[in-house]
């Protein structure tokens, strides 16, 4: 049995998937869910972006795009749709790699996930350096008798997912790339429920980080 588990960020550039493409004309930062492959060769697309009429013209102008649906709040937009073509995360996948989250921004892909074991992480970018510009970013091991970072941290499931969450969104970022509001949106919880949350991680991480 294999006991060790490895986390993985992998950057992607040059792929010319719609959402790829859609981010670097329209300068749109992109979060999106693991993307599902179908039998037909299709493929099932969920992700959120902050509000912006331009990114869903682009995705709605791709010929390779389908039934493209938008949902949305007063800051934020999320897009589910099919595609027609697989994207180089479908061939990380099929080598191993198990995602949890792409991240497109300015045509770039930032993939995170996990494999199982050294020798699946080397089949993995044996696959990557038949594709397009895709390297290795980090990775560090995953081990059961150790806590997650954020339960080491003290931070609460609620908290560590606010945190999570605002840093996707670009909420950190200078200029801010997405409000309160919208990032509250996305937790599915209320704007003073997000910035109590938000409040209590930092303070917590603050703590930490100077001894308070």
């Amino acid at each position: 049995m294999i006991e060790e588990c490895l986390a993985v960020e992998v950057r992607v550039s040059g792929d010319d998937c719609p959402l790829a493409e859609a981010t670097a004309a329209t300068g749109t930062r992109v979060r999106a869910e693991p993307p599902q492959l179908r039998d037909d060769g299709n493929v099932l697309l969920r992700f959120g972006a902050p509000r912006t009429d331009d990114l869903g013209a682009a995705l709605d102008a791709d010929d390779r795009i389908r039934y493209l649906h938008r949902s949305r709040t007063d800051e934020r937009d999320t897009f589910r749709c099919l595609s027609k073509h697989p994207c180089v995360v479908h061939e990380l996948v099929s080598a191993g790699l198990l995602v949890e989250d792409v991240t497109y921004r300015a045509g770039d892909a930032t993939v995170s996930g996990a494999v199982v074991g050294h020798e699946v992480l080397r089949g993995v970018m044996t696959t990557a350096g038949e594709t397009v510009g895709v390297r290795l970013a980090r990775t560090y091991p995953l081990r059961e008798e150790e806590s997650p970072v954020a339960e080491r941290l003290g931070l609460t499931p609620p908290q560590a997912e606010a945190l999570r969450a605002a840093a996707d969104a670009g909420y950190f970022a200078v200029p801010r790339e997405a409000s309160s509001e919208a990032v509250a949106a996305e937790l599915g919880v209320s704007k003073s429920a997000f910035l109590e949350r938000l409040r209590r991680a930092e303070a917590t991480l603050y703590g930490e980080l100077f001894g308070k």
